[in-house]
């Protein structure tokens, strides 16, 4: 059991991918992807928190179906960096196993 969202692995991972992502697309990157990007990354932490604050297992579980949406989304704006060229091969296979 936890007491708070912090504490959840998942949610201290997502968050640091969102700061990652943020710092990899501070320059250099297309606006509008840019966009999209930082607000898939930002939805996945926030929905882990927010699910988890609800204090309902089935809550929880709805939230983190959205979340699971996002990180889906996340991905395929990766894949679409690197097709464009916005993103290395390297950084992109880092992304997607993570």
């Amino acid at each position: 059991m936890y007491r708070s969202f912090e504490e959840l692995e998942v949610w201290q991972r997502s968050s640091r991918i969102a700061v990652r992502i943020y710092e990899i697309t501070r320059s250099g990157f297309d606006a509008g992807l840019k966009n999209q990007m930082t607000r898939a990354a930002v939805s996945i932490a926030s929905n882990i928190a927010e699910g988890a604050e609800r204090n309902s297992t089935k809550e929880f579980s709805r939230f983190l179906y959205i979340s699971r949406g996002s990180a889906a989304e996340l991905r395929t704006q990766v894949y679409i960096a690197y097709k464009v060229g916005l993103l290395d091969q390297v950084t992109k296979l880092k992304w997607l196993r993570n």
